[in-house]
């Protein structure tokens, strides 16, 4: 019911005026939850488990990334045992997520306390019950598109789950899970506008991206190349992808360029924008980790295994069949494949 209510309230300007108070009040909430460490060493213990490494191997091609993560496993490790050994309070899963992404994560005005809820959260709280028994036992750590390795690498969380999509490059730096969603940048833009979609139609016009995101990389590499019009002006970048909304109505940019499945939810927050033309990457999203924390990785592929069966199109359902609909190519979960260690 308050789900409903939410989509209500949150629709067009008054939604995102809304959801642009909670990004004021992101500030404080990063602020205020204090630092917290994780251990930066991960692996078995206990039972014997294969061991690999997801570091950038040779030739590794994005359309190929998400299959460079470690076979599911139930074992604990180090990394596992100093979550758990965390006492009292502090006994939680620290996660990295967004709190402005309609339907993947964001903080509710019509809940007591603004709470979290999406796609994203979903799949938070099932990795917290399965390591630490309790759905809630999670310390929520807002990170912006643009920081999110840095939060990692600096064990300030213990893994983010944030429509994150996993690449080469990002290898190098992370490990991640095996994907839990499939996607494809797309082009935002307002209804009348001439805008067509990924196309010669962006000739000359103002475009706005994540700082940090793939859809900001892509369409940098494409002006290199050609692919994108040289007029194409992508010099606008934000924290996050609400702020490219915000920067849409005000009409300081043309477009957006982001992942169809953020897209859609913010079509669904205001009326006047629409989709333009077809994806024209595939991307796939992960739960990212640090490198060295093979025994969570594992553990959070064994966990996907369950979720993919039970309980990933129930959340689906819930947050963005209306939006993706229900046959499309997003509304099933993608299939895992695993590196291969000996």
């Amino acid at each position: 019911m308050y789900a409903a209510r939410a989509r209500a309230s949150l629709r067009g300007w008054g939604g995102v005026g809304a959801m642009a108070v909670l990004c004021v009040l992101a500030l404080a909430f990063v602020l205020l939850l204090p630092h917290a460490q994780t251990p930066r060493e991960g692996g078995p213990a206990g039972q014997k488990v294969a061991t690999g490494s997801q570091a950038r191997a040779d030739g590794c091609e994005d359309s190929e990334a998400q299959k460079q993560t470690l076979a599911p496993s139930g074992a604990d490790g180090r990394t596992i045992d100093a979550i758990k050994a965390r006492t009292g309070a502090k006994r939680k899963l620290i996660v990295g997520v967004d709190q402005n992404s309609y339907h993947w994560g964001y903080r509710n005005p019509n809940t007591e306390g603004a709470e979290l809820e999406g796609f994203d959260i979903d799949l938070v709280h099932r990795i917290a019950q399965d390591i630490l028994g309790d759905p809630d036992a999670v310390q929520f750590k807002a990170i912006p598109t643009s920081q999110r390795i840095p939060a990692i690498q600096d064990g300030r969380v213990d893994m983010v789950v944030r429509t994150m999509t996993i690449t080469c490059d990002r290898l190098s730096h992370v490990a991640f899970s095996a994907p839990y969603f499939k996607t494809g940048q797309q082009v935002l833009a307002p209804k009348s506008s001439a805008v067509t979609g990924y196309d010669g139609s962006l000739a000359g016009k103002k475009v706005c991206t994540a700082a940090g995101s793939t859809a900001h990389t892509k369409l940098d590499a494409d002006k290199k190349t050609g692919e994108l019009p040289a007029s194409t002006d992508i010099s606008t970048t934000v924290p996050n992808q609400l702020d490219c909304l915000v920067r849409l109505q005000l009409g300081e940019v043309d477009a957006v360029v982001t992942d169809g499945a953020l897209a859609a939810s913010q079509a669904a927050q205001d009326p006047t924008v629409e989709l333009k033309g077809k994806a024209f990457t595939t991307e796939y999203y992960g739960v990212a980790m640090q490198k060295d924390a093979t025994d969570l990785v594992r553990r959070v592929n064994r966990i996907l295994v369950d979720y993919r069966a039970h309980g990933w199109q129930t959340s689906y359902d819930r947050w963005l069949s209306a939006t993706l609909g229900k046959d499309s190519a997003a509304s099933e979960p993608p299939a895992p494949q695993y590196l291969r260690t000996s």
